[in-house]
């Protein structure tokens, strides 16, 4: 696809012509969808790259003329946290955790496993700058109340989350660098 650009430069006026990528058709779980950036890789099941052929085309529309990405998840619903006026789990346990000034800002990064029973448990540490906020933060799970497990096909499935949790809130850490050396 061409797109033209008008460019003014002080006196003078360009006309600058570029040629546009076009994205193909993502469908996920049978629903077109504008984008698949949003999706945890460890939700997907499978994915089908399908050519922009007659059939696709038939079958899809003009929009999959640069083909089709056909994704399906290990879900038909994700699972959903919805606890004491929150949607957000890490909103949830920011309110909980008691991490208040003048303690340090701190940071925890898990991976959560949300069970076929809505119960989440730390499955990973990803990042963990103080013990004493990991330790609040992992009773603050224990004590979570369930979550709405995921379905597929009318039957619970286990998935994954991630909570990235810095506190307190509003505060700011100064990124740490480091250099590898092998």
């Amino acid at each position: 696809m061409l797109k033209r650009t008008i460019v003014l430069f002080g006196a003078l006026l360009f006309v600058c012509t570029t040629l546009t990528a076009r994205e193909p058709l993502y469908v996920v779980n049978g629903e077109v969808v504008a984008s698949i950036e949003h999706i945890p890789h460890d939700d997907i099941e499978s994915i089908d790259v399908l050519p922009a052929d007659e059939e696709t085309i038939a079958r899809w529309g003009v929009e999959a003329s640069e083909g089709v990405i056909v994704v399906r998840l290990i879900y038909d619903t994700p699972a959903v946290f919805e606890a004491e006026g929150y949607t957000n789990f890490s909103d949830y346990l920011a309110s909980v955790v008691n991490w208040r000034e003048p303690n340090n800002v701190e940071r925890v990064s898990l991976r959560l496993k949300i069970g076929k029973d809505g119960r989440a448990r730390v499955d990973e540490v990803l990042q963990a700058t103080s013990r004493q906020l990991l330790r609040r933060v992992e009773r603050a799970i224990d004590e979570a109340p369930l979550w709405r497990a995921a379905m597929r096909d009318g039957e619970a499935r286990e998935t994954q989350h991630l909570v990235n949790l810095q506190l307190p809130l509003g505060g700011r850490r100064e990124v740490e660098h480091s250099v590898i050396i092998l």
